[in-house]
């Protein structure tokens, strides 16, 4: 039997509620139909105090390392973001800058984000595939983007926007399938024990 992954979402909004972390509900419901994960979040908004001035994982307070601790024993990550300005908050790049070089070699990624418009949707491909190519992750085929004509009244209301959720899931499913397999099968196993019935 396959584990289930153990599956970090980090949300870079930096309010509560946000169009971001509706998008990221929305995938993961429809992810874990697909695939068995174990899901943690990280949550930026809850991280503003602890992390804006610090350079090193060593010097961060409990709560902020325990974020971190986690994206790096993560499974799988999904990370999602606004877009301010054409870019991602850079409080959100100062949280990845304090993940160790080697933690995210391998591990599949799935990218999404929300923006005031269209034309922000390249920050997927720009800047958010680039700093997961940094750190040797595995980036999903597709990301997700949303805008506030597609994510409306604390729920994706776009059909278009849901094809893509769809499409995203069905193109991730495969690969996390095959996670599980190879996680499955470097595991320790139990070893098997005989048992002697004597007869009464």
């Amino acid at each position: 039997m396959s584990r289930t992954l153990k599956t970090v979402i980090v949300n870079g909004s930096l309010s509560r509620p946000s169009r971001t972390r509706v998008l990221l509900d929305t995938l993961q419901e429809q992810l874990a139909e697909a695939v068995a994960l174990d899901i943690e979040w990280v949550e930026l908004v809850d991280l503003i105090p602890h992390i804006g001035t610090t350079l090193y994982k060593s010097a961060l307070p409990d709560e902020a390392r325990r974020a971190i601790d986690a994206i790096e024993s993560a499974d799988f990550l999904i990370v999602g973001t606004p877009v301010f300005r054409g870019s991602l908050p850079g409080l959100l790049k100062h949280l990845f800058d304090l993940v160790e070089l080697q933690a995210l070699d391998g591990k599949p990624v799935l990218l999404a984000a929300t923006g005031g418009s269209a034309r922000h949707s390249l920050v997927i491909d720009h800047q958010l595939r680039p700093l997961f190519g940094f750190f040797q992750a595995l980036t999903l085929p597709i990301g997700v983007y949303g805008t506030p004509e597609d994510i409306q009244d604390g729920q994706v209301s776009s059909e278009a926007l849901r094809q893509r959720i769809a499409l995203t899931v069905q193109l991730a499913a495969p690969v996390l399938h095959g996670v599980q397999q190879r996680l499955t099968a470097a595991a320790p196993q139990r070893p098997h024990v005989a048992l002697e019935v004597q007869a009464a």
